[in-house]
């Protein structure tokens, strides 16, 4: 074995006449311009070099390629390209072989295809996911993929952003073989010389024939073209993944890889990459929290659940599912049979689905224990409570949870409103007490408001990042104030579809205006979903210290006074005949709509759906602005991600924060004024976006400032 010259990024060395070239770009081997430099020079000199029969490419460290260089992102590029690079590794003239472990995704899949043999081993995860970034497979990913499994498989992997394993990468062909070992530089130099013992020739991906039956490549880009029309919802760059596709079928190889880079630019050009793009560094940045710098997370090990209802169930699940031991307190076995029936409710619906077995099922229910008594928590190194919203109840239950758990145990709330420091206050141990509220189904949503309250200890906070990193949620740190980031916005802006719908828009327009904006819901049916008669008994807490000059929309009392809650009760705004899922619009609601007009002394007027978009986002966006003011969100891109994750905010517009940025605050707060003349009360301009304004600064100038 000798050595060639080495690269910052890329080593080079010589075994055997193999010249195995390695990227060495911590942490995951990103395609920086260092990089790609190193990868054309290596390949040039192999190619020059008479002692080098082959080269092997691997990855250092546990990736093969992870993707782009997200330092890049925004930046002019610089030679040489991945396109320039992919396509010099595919023109070399002796075999050059990919020997894939870890990440192979997106560019680091792009370079693997370029290459004129892959392997793989068993932890190698491979895929394009440009289309999570509002992007294409840029660098010939949607010539070569097509080119060598077939339209519909490569289609299926860059429409979805999905990764596959070695097992599966083999069977669509991405892959020529798996290794044996996780060993990938021996089983890669073992490939390359089974290779050139077999005098195997260079075998070009642009020449394979996955598009050789003409027929079915078509009949799959139609159907992914029908299928992406009906399900992106408004999204640029799938359907430019398809038109790509097509091209492939329909151009020589070199046209098609113009016509990519083409579509590429344009995907590059769009507002929904830029939000996208947004999106993705917003939820690594959320990570960030003050406390989680300096201080150690405590040990859990073990973990108590307080209340066994739909939320304490969930967050049982996600807590098993994570592989922590749960015991589950209820005030009587009755209560308790049904907390354990509701977790075994959602293990039965995978196992229906095919994604669980009954033995993995009581497998992870040997984890699960339950008792009528605070006492089995002794041990236990977090209790989370997810009891009924009522301050008294909830200190009741912490007076025991100070009783018998042992020093040095953390204990959450999951409360969604409360103060939380009048809770924390209630213990001997305040620095012990945080929020953890999760978002329902707590198994599934992603979001977790962790809410610091004074006196926390930071330790504390460390430790509820590292739960939510555990359980592989989204964690977003919240200040104490009535509905922390999320439910304290939500409150306003749907005041504000209250007030559209009392003052002439039906609550079946405002909903389809909102799903028309992007939103998977509009705010009556996730009413209905939710249930009415959680935000009744929020209105009903609140009715003191509500201020008697703003205004109250009495509608949603009306329809919760007749036990109209929504899907549980088969109607609220809508109609849910036979457990139906979906709703169909309730005459009766829009003639309980009209009274409640005429006893307003309202005459209805009416909304474009621009309209209805513009008050509904002028809302949500001063409303979150208050929040940053104020100090509750670190970080407007803390709000972006509290409702890409918890509120179904469209991605593709970044958050409320980014769209605000994206449409121009001073448009933004023109319509707050202008709202403001017909209610002064509720359309108060936020302070933070009239400084913004007038020193022409963004929202997103503030985003490094935690």
């Amino acid at each position: 074995m000798t050595s060639g010259p080495t690269g910052h990024a890329v080593r080079r060395e010589l075994h055997n006449r193999i010249l195995v070239v390695t990227v060495d770009n911590p942490p995951v081997n990103a395609l920086g311009v260092a990089v790609r430099c190193a990868l054309s020079d290596a390949i040039e000199a192999a190619e020059q070099d008479a002692s080098v029969d082959a080269v092997l490419l691997i990855g250092a460290g546990r990736n093969f390629i992870g993707g782009a260089d997200i330092k890049e992102f925004g930046k002019p590029p610089l030679p040489p390209s991945l396109p320039a690079v992919c396509n010099r590794i595919e023109a070399c003239r002796k075999p050059v072989v990919t020997a894939i472990h870890g990440a192979a995704l997106g560019g680091g899949l792009e370079i693997a295809l370029a290459a004129h043999y892959r392997v793989a081993v068993a932890n190698a995860k491979l895929g394009l996911p440009e289309v999570t970034l509002g992007l294409l497979p840029g660098a010939g990913g949607t010539q070569r993929a097509p080119r060598l499994i077939g339209a519909k498989a490569a289609l299926d992997l860059m429409l979805s952003g999905r990764h596959v394993g070695a097992r599966e990468a083999l069977a669509l062909g991405l892959v020529d073989r798996v290794g044996e070992t996780d060993d990938v530089l021996n089983e890669g130099l073992a490939c390359v010389q089974a290779l050139l013992d077999a005098k195997a020739p260079v075998r070009r991906t642009r020449e394979a024939d996955g598009l050789a039956d003409r027929m079915a490549s078509r009949a799959a880009i139609e159907a992914a073209r029908a299928e992406t029309s009906k399900n992106a919802r408004g999204l640029f760059s799938p359907l430019k993944i398809v038109d790509a596709v097509q091209a492939a079928l329909e151009l020589p190889f070199d046209d098609g890889l113009r016509h990519e880079r083409q579509l590429f630019l344009q995907c590059l050009d769009s507002p929904q990459r830029a939000g996208l793009i947004h999106a993705f560094f917003a939820e690594r940045e959320v990570l960030k929290a003050p406390e989680t710098r300096h201080a150690k997370a405590r040990a859990v090990t073990s973990v108590g659940v307080i209340g066994g209802g739909t939320m304490g169930a969930g967050i049982a699940v996600a807590l098993l599912d994570a592989g922590l031991p749960v015991t589950m307190i209820e005030r009587d076995d009755a209560s308790l049979a049904r907390g354990r029936a509701h977790i075994e409710k959602v293990y039965d619906g995978l196992i229906a689905k095919g994604r669980m077995t009954s033995e993995a099922k009581a497998a992870v229910l040997t984890r699960w224990n339950g008792s009528t008594s605070y006492d089995a928590l002794a041990s236990a190194d977090l209790v989370i409570e997810a009891v009924f919203e009522d301050m008294t109840v909830k200190q009741a239950v912490f007076a025991e949870l100070d009783r018998v758990c042992k020093r040095g145990a953390v204990l959450a709330t999951n409360t969604s409103y409360l103060d939380i420091d009048a809770i924390a206050a209630s213990v001997s141990r305040p620095g012990d007490v945080i929020g953890l509220h999760f978002f329902s189904p707590a198994n599934i949503m992603k979001l977790l408001e962790v809410v610091v309250p004074a006196q926390v200890s930071a330790d504390v906070v460390a430790t509820a990042f590292a739960l939510a990193k555990r359980l592989r949620k989204v964690p977003v740190r919240a200040g104490v104030c009535d509905g922390f980031i999320g439910n304290r916005v939500l409150a306003i802006y749907r005041a504000a579809a209250d007030h559209m719908m009392e003052d002439g828009a039906s609550p079946y327009q405002i909903d389809r205006a909102v799903r028309e904006f992007g939103f998977p819901m509009g705010p009556f049916q996730v009413s209905d979903l939710a249930g009415g008669d959680i935000g009744w008994a929020t209105r009903k807490r609140r009715a003191a210290t509500r201020d008697p000059n703003a205004r109250y929309v009495q509608i949603a009392d009306r329809i919760c006074e007749r036990g109209w809650f929504g899907q549980k009760t088969g109607r609220g705004y809508y109609l849910y005949p036979d457990g139906a899922r979906t709703g169909t619009p309730d005459h009766e609601v829009e003639a309980l709509i009209d009274a409640e007009r005429e006893r307003a002394n309202i005459t209805p007027r009416a909304f474009s759906d621009e309209e209805i978009m513009r008050r509904y986002m002028a809302a949500m966006i001063n409303e979150g602005a208050n929040v940053v003011h104020q100090g509750i969100a670190l970080r407007p891109l803390d709000v972006d991600v509290t409702f890409l994750y918890g509120y179904g905010f469209p991605r593709h517009r970044g958050g409320p924060m980014k769209y605000a940025d994206s449409v121009g605050l001073v448009n933004v707060l023109a319509d707050i004024r202008a709202f403001a003349k017909e209610a002064p009360v509720f359309w108060k301009p936020s302070p933070l976006i009239v400084e913004l304004v007038e020193r022409g600064a963004t929202l997103a100038s503030l985003n490094h400032s935690a």
